[in-house]
């Protein structure tokens, strides 16, 4: 190895640390990180938690709630993003007015467990009609819109590998909650779930991250509307002064530059 490949080994393991890190950060973001992963899991273990001690249907329904509706009051009060605490109302309440209306604890589990299927479903489904959930969901958070569903195959590659693995798992998930829903009773149904919530979970988006960490860069799209819009504004400033008869003095490369730049932009996140 030579002094000049040191740097460039350097520059090249930074980016893929860099591209790794950015990783991270998106998913963190797009998943809600620990505290979106304690929002959606104590709603229903205190449901099952008061139902296995009293019995009572009515008590458990409302404690859930209650404590949905609280953690949506203190994201509100820190100012906090409130996607996935309000998702976790809309489910708990869901699942509150099935098993109020039915009379029977164990709908209250019902119309999360059918959403889940559906998410399983549609994961599937998407990849197969060459539009990834998983990329759909994590583009706008990359920055990269759909830019990747012509410009990038080998991430939207990565995110068909992601969406495939969302989908068994969450249909392994609904393998073994199903059967559960008919043969178990009310707190044995209610603590499997609870068990089930996380792992899965986490094991999806562990493997979303190395499919992804291994992939191209995503293509920043919005960079490439700013570039275009700069090298916009200084080729119509460039006309205006030749409209005007002025010379372009030093000024006159400033256009130049500022397009040569835009078309680095767009050129060189791709490469990237």
């Amino acid at each position: 190895m030579t002094s000049l490949d040191k740097p460039t080994e350097d520059t090249e393991q930074s980016g893929h640390d860099d591209a790794r890190a950015v990783t991270e950060a998106a998913l963190f973001e797009a998943f809600g990180g620990v505290r979106g992963m304690v929002e959606t899991v104590l709603p229903g273990l205190l449901f099952v938690a008061i139902f296995t001690v009293n019995k009572d249907l009515h008590v458990s329904a409302i404690a859930a709630l209650a404590v949905s509706l609280v953690l949506v009051v203190v994201r509100l009060v820190r100012k906090d993003t409130v996607k996935h605490a309000f998702s976790g109302v809309f489910g708990v309440a869901f699942g509150v007015v099935f098993a109020m209306f039915t009379g029977n604890a164990k709908d209250f589990y019902l119309p999360g467990m059918i959403y889940t299927l559906g998410l399983a479903l549609a994961y599937i489904i998407t990849t197969l009609a060459g539009v990834p959930l998983i990329g759909l969901i994590l583009g706008p958070v990359f920055k990269e819109n759909l830019s990747w569903r012509t410009r990038n195959p080998g991430r939207k590659k990565a995110y068909a590998k992601a969406s495939w693995a969302w989908g068994l798992i969450l249909l392994a998930k609904c393998a073994i909650l199903f059967p559960l829903y008919w043969w178990a009773n009310t707190a044995q149904l209610g603590w499997v779930l609870v068990a089930l919530k996380i792992p899965p979970f986490l094991l999806a988006v562990w493997l979303t991250w190395v499919f992804l960490a291994k992939a191209p860069a995503p293509i920043d799209v919005f960079a490439e509307m700013e570039a275009a819009e700069e090298a916009e504004k200084a080729e119509k400033a460039e006309r205006e002064r030749a409209a005007a008869g002025a010379p372009g003095g030093a000024d006159a490369p400033d256009g130049a530059a500022a397009a040569a730049a835009a078309e680095e932009a767009r050129g060189g996140r791709h490469r990237r």
